[in-house]
């Protein structure tokens, strides 16, 4: 059986990923647009992040263009036919600050931030 997990086909192998670390949004805004391209075609998903309106869609967009980079510096070829395999984001580190409130009381914000991996690949043709 063990010798069956180790045979793969070339395509399942050839993947290219991109981290971005420490970003200072919270994971929850972050995945309302991760959930957006995942799945999806390269450039649809440059498309769909240039026009999207919230604020993760810039990194996430530079994120993917990374990821499509690697690919490219990778495997030395230009294919056109690459997805969004996986992507997904965990929370980082969170910064604990204090707010004032009335009556000599103090009220704690968090300030997080979130780690967001992509990983690229050939699509399936099944």
């Amino acid at each position: 059986m063990a010798k069956e997990n180790n045979i793969q086909t070339s395509t399942e192998l050839k993947i290219a990923s991109a981290k971005l670390r420490n970003c200072p949004t919270s994971p929850r805004k972050m995945r309302l647009v991760a959930d957006q391209i995942r799945g999806v075609d390269v450039n649809k998903a440059l498309i769909l992040l240039k026009h999207s309106p919230k604020e993760a869609s810039v990194r996430l967009e530079k994120l993917v263009l990374s990821a499509i980079s690697n690919w490219q510096l990778k495997y030395s070829d230009d294919n056109s036919e690459l997805m969004v395999k996986k992507i997904f984001v965990d929370s980082g580190r969170m910064l604990k600050r204090m707010q004032p409130a009335p009556q000599g009381r103090a009220h704690r914000i968090r300030k997080r931030s979130n780690h967001v991996t992509i990983i690229v690949g050939l699509k399936d043709n099944n």
